[in-house]
């Protein structure tokens, strides 16, 4: 064996081993605090497999995120970043020596002119090179292009509980309008009713022209009320159009066909800050932003150092054949001034990713805190409305018992009608955003993240 190969032999070992710049691998560990504020519980464990919505036990929505998962524009164009990602990553060579070079070339001349005989000339090339990566740097490259794929699958279930969000936010207030509606129509008949009474006393002289005007007055405040209601689930249903990427057509066919406001379900636990690390989608992408800026420091440091490059060529030219072999290094002096420069930004865009990869955690605990805390006391607000509404029903009900037997004025019955209409509407209101509520804290824990698609 010669010393030149047992030269190149001990680059080969070098450049299999060196790799310059902090290792993307080695994060430092993050701290959280033990527990939530207002809970203390054990490990949720992996919560992104959970279809959670099926806990409000309602077909209508099941089917609608079953099918949307596949048809949304915004889950199927983060899928595309992924593939982008993957091709970036496929770009990488993960050869310690990577392939350079134009490999091979051919070409046929056929030429000829007046006073000159026709000739055919042909030429072949075959070329390849090999750029040694003695300090890393490919290596780096393509630890920064894998951390970009995890990255974009992350932002993929970013883009997934977003759509989620917006799916049961959408379909949950469009059910709210349908029940405000319902309970709209009730109370227009109940002030027609008092209208039709009011109109026979006033025939026998116990009515005034005022009462009969407060009675219609409050009649159209309910007719007017209902074209509003109608107006917000038809917009919720375009919505909801939108998000599925479905005709609006069908689909408002399908919600008009009926359903209950979604009901607010148990639970659900929160486990412990530590679970948001695996958990948060958003958290593991902006770790993997962290890693792919470690990994740009480390291309960035290999760029400033020496390379070294082996390359040969074969040439036939007219059946006359010549070849070259050779390294070569590369010693960049002139521009180390750009690179240092060039450096010194990957650094500091490194330093960066790693407090927005905490700031992220911070906001992640803070969601969890703040929807948890939220959701108590909405479902607090629930129980005080609904027996406020069950109060104003009784009491409805006495007053027009006594209205109707000549024992109450007709004012008091009319206060009593507005204060149970409000009331009634406010309690359902109150269950909407509970029930909202609920599936935002699960989507801040991470729940439903992973699933990508399920059967409807």
């Amino acid at each position: 064996m010669t010393r030149a190969t047992l030269s190149l032999g001990a680059l080969l070992m070098i450049s299999a081993c060196a790799a310059v710049g902090p290792d993307p691998t080695d994060l430092p560990d993050t701290r959280v605090q033990g527990a939530f504020a207002e809970t203390e519980g054990g490990a949720l464990g992996q919560v992104g497999t959970n279809a959670f919505w099926s806990g409000y036990q309602d077909r209508t929505l099941s089917r609608l995120i079953a099918g949307g998962l596949g048809t949304s524009l915004d889950i199927i164009t983060a899928n595309e970043r992924i593939r982008a990602a993957a091709a970036d990553l496929q770009a990488t060579q993960p050869l310690s020596a990577q392939i350079a070079g134009d490999p091979a070339s051919a070409s046929r001349v056929r030429a000829g002119g007046d006073g000159q005989p026709t000739a055919t000339t042909s030429s072949a090339t075959l070329s390849a090179g090999f750029v040694f990566d003695l300090f890393g740097g490919a290596r780096r490259a393509r630890e920064g292009a894998t951390a970009g794929v995890a990255s974009a699958e992350a932002q993929a279930q970013v883009t997934r509980l977003a759509w989620l969000a917006e799916v049961i936010g959408a379909y949950a207030d469009a059910r709210f309008n349908q029940q405000a509606m319902a309970l709209t129509r009730e109370t227009i008949r109940a002030r027609e009713a008092t209208l039709s009474v009011t109109r026979e006393t006033q025939a026998l002289g116990l009515a005034t022209d005022y009462d009969i005007a407060q009675t219609e007055a409050l009649l159209q405040i309910a007719r007017a009320d209902l074209p509003n209601f109608e107006a917000q689930f038809n917009a919720q249903v375009y919505r909801l159009s939108t998000l599925l990427n479905q005709q609006a057509g069908p689909l408002m066919a399908q919600m008009q066909g009926g359903s209950g406001a979604l009901r607010i379900p148990p639970g659900p636990g929160t486990g412990i800050p530590a679970d948001l690390l695996r958990n948060r989608p958003d958290i593991r992408a902006a770790q993997q932003d962290l890693v792919q800026a470690l990994a740009a420091v480390g291309v960035a440091t290999a760029d400033m150092l020496p390379s070294l490059s082996l390359s040969g060529t074969v040439s036939d030219q007219g059946g006359a054949t010549a070849w070259g072999f050779g390294p070569r290094i590369s010693l960049p002096v002139a521009n180390q001034g750009v690179l240092g420069a060039a450096r010194t930004r990957r650094l500091s865009e490194a330093r960066q990713a790693d407090l927005a990869f905490r700031s992220q955690v911070a906001a992640a605990v803070e969601d969890v805190q703040t929807s948890q805390s939220t959701l108590r006391r909405l479902r607090q607000r629930v129980t005080a409305l609904d027996q406020a509404s069950a109060s104003y029903d009784r009491a409805y009900a006495l007053a027009r018992t006594n209205f109707e037997a000549g024992a109450l004025p007709l004012v008091d019955l009319l206060d009593v009608d507005r204060q149970r209409a409000a009331a009634r509407l406010q309690a359902v209101s109150a269950r909407n955003d509970a029930a909202k509520e609920w599936a935002r804290l699960q989507i801040a824990t991470g729940a439903g993240a992973a699933v990508a698609r399920i059967a409807d």
